[in-house]
């Protein structure tokens, strides 16, 4: 590591943001297996590309099926992930885009360091707090089952523990309230941050 040296590129973030009109960040959505996370930030995309926004998604799966291919679900390949998922997150910020992703994250230490990754003001957590009882009654994937037949191991919500967000800009569930109404809730909170951006 000491003979490493980080070139600094002429065109920087702000400029990026500048031909984009509109400023760059991190909406990282965590929440329950089956929670409605990835259905979720996929609406919340869709507005942002609708509006003009630049934006790229990065979700649970298909990290897994990809770059984290190695990685398993213990606690420490659960930490390598989301460090993983930090510094690929502000490679696209940094890029100009807005990123949403979509991961369970079920531990605070691990999503406090994505937030350190990108940076306080670049990081915008929504927890979406849909029930375990309704995710594990949704089971869009088969997973719950398999993790009460023992046949999964390390579950979140199950038998792995889900540490809940403290202080998220939003706590949202996808229970009673319809996606398009939840996109119009997040949109609100972060449309004056989306044209905030420095003109230097």
């Amino acid at each position: 590591m000491n003979n490493l040296f980080g070139h600094r590129f002429k065109i920087s973030v702000s400029k990026r943001n500048q031909l984009n009109q509109h400023s760059s960040f991190l909406i990282f959505f965590t929440g329950l297996s089956g929670s409605g996370k990835s259905t979720l930030a996929s609406a919340v995309e869709k507005k942002l590309y609708d509006e003009g926004i630049r934006t790229f998604s990065l979700d649970g799966d298909n990290i897994r099926i990809g770059i984290n291919s190695d990685l398993g679900f213990t606690p420490e390949d659960r930490s390598e992930n989301l460090r993983r998922i930090g510094h690929i997150s502000k490679l696209f910020v940094d890029s100009g885009a807005v990123v949403l992703a979509s991961f369970i994250a079920p531990y605070e230490k691990d999503r406090e360091f994505i937030k350190k990754t990108v940076t306080e003001e670049n990081y915008i957590e929504i927890y979406v707090s849909t029930s375990l009882e309704e995710c594990e009654r949704r089971d869009t994937k088969g997973l719950y089952k398999k993790a009460r037949e023992g046949k999964i191991k390390d579950f979140t919500g199950i038998s792995a523990p889900y540490e809940a967000p403290k202080k998220p800009l939003l706590a949202l569930s996808t229970e009673c309230t319809a996606i398009e109404d939840l996109v119009e809730i997040i949109y609100e909170k972060i449309k004056e941050k989306l044209y905030t951006f420095s003109n230097e």
